[in-house]
């Protein structure tokens, strides 16, 4: 009664029935108290924030004001905007450290976690097995520095243990990517959507953000495309890559700048015939350079319809995202098919061939590791004819084989998304977060986690690294500002 009758010097014109209202309430989760299990501990945790959900929820019904509460406990509302890898994982943070708050994660698609569903060929390539923080933040073309702090709190290895807990085991394969055993990126998708089911996360679906304004009393007022509006203490913003214009200015109307997004992560359109009569073709180690450039990559490489994928592209692409950008993705790809060998060496072994299989067509005798599609391919393009042998090969036709294997010149002509891994350098700028706690340095209570900053990994599960270790950054911080508030 004490406690309803300070309520009741706040807010006047409280009638009789509001009394019996809460009355009633009382007795309720009084009757609810016997049947909590648990710890002693964890009976208390349960209860108090029991009462608080039954005090909140009768202040808003009869007085009104879902912010008083009895017993100075006051309430807190975060909401998380996005709902990929690391949006989702926020929320699921925040809530299980702090039981009392509200957590809303909201989502403008039509289902949470689209991008883990397609990640590594619908297998989720979670994250990748190096487990050194610096070595680790090397694998990021942009954010790597800022990120090395955060990986010596949160890294693959925590990571790992995170799926562990909750049943989900991860494997890592020869290149060190980090996959469930299940081979399904179902398996990802039900343990988060099951962890924040559990830990009380409130999620909705089809649910964009049309503009966010603060409020005189510094708390945040969403207004929703379908013209709704939400308003909350703490807000998470991890809505992806700024691909979009509204996610730009939503950033910007929050003081917030950024670094123009353009493409990361792509695969290159080839105008060259003979390529695409090897789609499918792969081979383990190629190193592929852009012409008048700096940049240079080894890896395996992929043949197809279009021009050229594979890992060795993807690098490629990240690395070089803004100066491809600006060469208007038009530009000559060198291609080395032998980066083990060099010219003499190889030219030692064609001189060998000819001694050795004289009689044979240079065509059929392809060296290792090329595939015989491939070798016929490339004698082609050195203008060795089909039936042409060994014996006969030239000094010049052999140097112009040399040539060919070493340094394939192709007509890069545009870009192809590559729809497993579409990722975008650019976003919000570093410099204005804090990457301690993911809280904005320019507006208080307002967070960034995942692809919305300027941060872009190489393809292997670096991207979703940085997405489970800057959302879980954000969801302790905001936990812990929620904590303080309800005090």
């Amino acid at each position: 009664m004490q406690a309803f009758a300070s309520a009741n010097r706040r807010r006047e014109g409280v009638i009789w029935k509001g009394l019996v209202t809460w009355m009633e309430r009382m007795d309720r989760i009084g009757a609810g108290r016997k049947t909590v299990s648990g710890t002693e501990e964890e009976k208390r945790v349960k209860i108090t924030w029991m009462d608080r959900a039954e005090n909140r929820f009768f202040f808003k019904e009869t007085l009104g004001d879902e912010n008083l509460t009895f017993k100075g406990v006051k309430a807190c509302d975060i909401v998380i905007v996005g709902g990929g890898a690391a949006g989702f994982f926020a929320s699921i943070v925040c809530a299980e450290a702090c039981k009392g708050a509200s957590v809303t994660l909201l989502e403008a698609g039509a289902q949470f976690l689209s991008k883990v569903r397609i990640s590594g060929g619908g297998r989720c390539n979670v994250t990748h097995a190096c487990f050194d923080a610096r070595q680790l933040a090397e694998s990021y073309p942009r954010g790597g520095q800022a990120l090395i702090g955060p990986f010596q709190r949160f890294q693959p290895r925590d990571v790992t243990a995170w799926f562990s807990g909750r049943g989900v085991a991860l494997k890592t394969e020869g290149d060190g990517r980090m996959f469930p055993v299940t081979d399904s990126s179902q398996t990802i998708i039900d343990c988060l959507v099951g962890a924040a089911r559990d830990a009380g996360v409130k999620t909705r679906l089809q649910a964009g953000i049309k503009s966010v304004t603060r409020t005189a009393d510094s708390r945040f007022q969403l207004l929703l495309a379908n013209g709704e509006t939400l308003t909350c203490d703490l807000l998470l913003l991890a809505t992806g890559g700024c691909r979009s214009g509204e996610a730009v200015q939503l950033v910007e109307s929050l003081g917030h700048h950024v670094e123009a997004p353009v493409p990361s992560l792509f695969t290159f359109n080839l105008d060259c015939g003979w390529v695409k009569k090897l789609s499918g073709v792969s081979l383990e180690t190629v190193e592929v350079t852009v012409a008048g450039t700096s940049l240079r990559e080894q890896g395996p490489v992929l043949m197809t319809h279009w021009g050229l994928s594979g890992p060795v592209i993807l690098r490629l692409s990240a690395w070089g995202a803004r100066i491809l950008q600006g060469l208007d993705y038009r530009f000559s790809a060198q291609i080395n098919w032998l980066p083990k060998m060099n010219a003499e060496t190889i030219t030692t072994e064609l001189s060998k061939r000819a001694e050795r299989d004289g009689a044979r067509r240079v065509v059929n005798t392809p060296l290792t590791p090329l595939t015989a599609r491939l070798w016929e391919q490339l004698v082609l393009a050195a203008g060795v004819p089909l039936d042409t042998r060994w014996q006969a090969l030239g000094r010049a036709a052999r140097h112009r084989l040399v040539q060919q294997l070493i340094r394939t010149e192709l007509p890069v002509t545009g870009k192809s998304t590559n729809k497993d891994e579409f990722v975008t350098c650019g976003g919000v700028r570093l410099n204005e977060v804090n990457f301690k706690t993911m809280e904005s340095r320019l507006c208080p209570g307002l967070y960034f986690a995942g692809e919305l900053l300027d941060i872009d990994g190489i393809t292997g599960g670096f991207n979703f690294q940085a997405a489970w270790t800057t959302g879980w950054l954000a969801g302790c911080a905001m936990a812990e500002a929620a904590k303080s508030r309800m005090t």
